[in-house]
């Protein structure tokens, strides 16, 4: 197994971590799974407070003498914190259900802006995390995040954090907080926790078969998810790989990619091949949008990229994905962001590189991905989420 170093802590973490979110259905194949994976390297085991059953899982085969070979990461969901008291309340849950008196990589769960984490702090939660830390309880306080690099930017300069996780693959290179994002986590001394490198297995499956027949012609065998590991190992800036693993199968194949995969290591051949491959799903798309970002910011707080993204998504993941991440990332926000704010001055226009139509494509996007079930389902998570 590789590993690469936390640069705030000097913590030795395997570069594939187990995410828990989607284990097998027979708890029995999961205990071995998880096993197998730590007495072969992997030291990092990713869950959270929404995952009931993971946690439960997951405490009870590390508390079989395997506890203190691993960094345990768990997550509270903001949108669940509704008074002080319910910091603890969820916390102590998540210790019981972990059998532990320790998390070492607690996460703030889908932090959206930077409004949020200021609801947060109203409520006394930077309080909370000293006296947490004081205690030993968390080791090291983080956040996860999905949606566009420049409110993400302003999220990492918002509070004094010890590490990040962002949705990053060869595919997403340009789109939520991106290449420049993880850069710019990275250049602050951030390690940088990867989710979602696969897309949920939509880069490795349902490709158009152009796509396959790259990976079968290229100049060495390997499997469409080895090659989309890989690209992300090759970045230095990249901490811990997250995968969802539900098969030994799984498991063997990502820790033995996991131990050869180096930073840097990408030859002009590796690059020519995934630039073959994101040409070809380029062409499914509909918005030839760069996430370049000089169309903002919009007068009216439409973020652009995230709108074209989440829109173009459609063709690769299926429209009720593309519709639930555009939600998410654009109008589940104190200040949303989504395309029918629009009000056609065409600001964004004259600094577009790519010369997109942007106004005429906002109202392609409003007209598609907000429908009449948008604004109920907007104004009911909003108010769940006390926004």
């Amino acid at each position: 197994m590789n590993y690469r170093i936390n640069p705030k802590n000097g913590d030795k973490l395997s570069a594939l971590g187990f995410g828990c979110m989607r284990f097998a259905k027979d708890e029995n194949e999961v205990e071995q799974q998880i096993i197998y994976a730590i007495e072969n390297g992997v030291n990092y085991f990713d869950t959270a407070y929404i995952y009931p059953k993971s946690e439960v899982i997951l405490g009870r085969v590390l508390a079989k003498g395997y506890r203190d070979r691993v960094k345990i990461a768990t997550k509270m969901p903001p949108y669940l914190v509704k008074k002080y008291e319910d910091l603890d309340k969820i916390f102590n849950a998540e210790l019981e259900r972990l059998q532990t008196d320790r998390i070492d990589y607690y996460f703030l769960h889908m932090l959206t802006d930077v409004n949020i984490w200021m609801r947060l702090v109203n409520l006394g939660i930077l309080k909370w995390i000293a006296e947490k830390k004081q205690a030993g309880q968390i080791i090291n306080i983080g956040f996860s995040y999905h949606g566009g690099r420049d409110e993400f930017i302003k999220l990492v300069d918002a509070y004094d954090w010890e590490f990040c996780m962002i949705q990053y693959n060869f595919l997403d290179e340009n789109k939520q907080a991106g290449k420049g994002g993880l850069e710019y986590a990275a250049a602050k001394g951030l390690p940088v926790m990867i989710m979602e490198p696969l897309r949920g297995g939509k880069l490795v499956t349902n490709l158009p078969k152009e796509v396959y027949k790259v990976w079968d012609n290229a100049y060495v065998k390997r499997s469409p998810a080895e090659w989309a590991f890989r690209w992300i190992w090759n970045h230095p800036e990249v901490t811990v790989v997250l995968s969802g693993m539900n098969s030994q199968a799984m498991v063997e194949e990502n820790i033995k990619v996991a131990s050869q995969a180096k930073a840097n290591a990408f030859t002009e051949a590796d690059f020519g091949l995934f630039n073959q491959v994101t040409q070809i799903l380029s062409e499914k798309i509909k918005i030839p949008c760069t996430g370049c970002n000089y169309c903002l910011p919009c007068p009216k707080g439409v973020d652009i990229p995230t709108c074209f993204s989440t829109y173009n998504d459609r063709e690769i993941e299926g429209k009720t994905a593309a519709l639930s991440k555009y939600i998410m990332q654009t109008s589940v926000k104190s200040q949303t962001s989504n395309a029918s704010l629009c009000s056609k001055c065409g600001k964004c226009e004259s600094h577009c590189p790519q010369n997109i139509k942007i106004r005429d494509e906002l109202a392609t996007v409003a007209k598609t991905m907000e429908g009449f079930y948008y604004k109920p389902t907007r104004f009911l998570i909003k108010r769940f989420m006390k926004l």
